[in-house]
């Protein structure tokens, strides 16, 4: 009878062990986010007309774009580090531009990430004089970062079509 006990509470411990040791079940992968590329583009967009109508009204100090730690990668020029240094920078081409001149930006393709926090933005700009002629045209691309529940650029760089002015 002893023997009988002996071997039940053995048999109990091994079968404990046995299920402690068994690793977990992994949990079913979460199904991933349905990211409206729709919907980021038109948000997007609402920031470039909003960053347009900053620059067009002459206050570029309204533009809300741009992240503390951006970078901003522009033709013929050092990078500019940081939302100070790239704020300044637009002041001074937006103290430079021809009276009654006007921006426009154009998001062409959004790329966001699988959970939608970042997104890469493909666009075009076109600068025009009072008479409509252009001025300036060529394409960015942004990429952009949630922070707060809104998207801010990191990082951006421009690229103009139009061909070099000779000195």
């Amino acid at each position: 009878m002893k023997n009988k006990i002996l071997k039940g509470i053995a048999l109990g411990i091994v079968v404990a062990l046995a299920i402690a040791c068994n690793p977990k079940k992994e949990e079913a992968a979460a199904e991933p986010v349905a990211v409206d590329t729709e919907k980021i583009k038109a948000e997007l967009q609402t920031m470039e007309n909003a960053f347009a109508d900053a620059v067009n009204s002459g206050k570029p100090e309204n533009i809300v774009y741009y992240a503390e730690d951006a970078t901003s990668y522009a033709q013929n020029k050092s990078p500019l580090v940081g939302k100070t240094a790239i704020d300044k920078s637009i002041k001074e081409e937006n103290e430079s531009m021809p009276k009654g001149s006007k921006v426009t930006y154009t998001v062409n393709e959004v790329h966001p990430s699988s959970d939608g926090n970042m997104v890469v933005e493909f666009g075009s700009y076109k600068v025009v004089d009072s008479t409509n002629a252009v001025k300036a045209d060529g394409n960015y691309m942004s990429l952009f970062h949630k922070k707060d529940g809104k998207y801010v650029c990191v990082r951006d760089m421009s690229a103009s079509v139009l061909p070099l002015e000779k000195k």
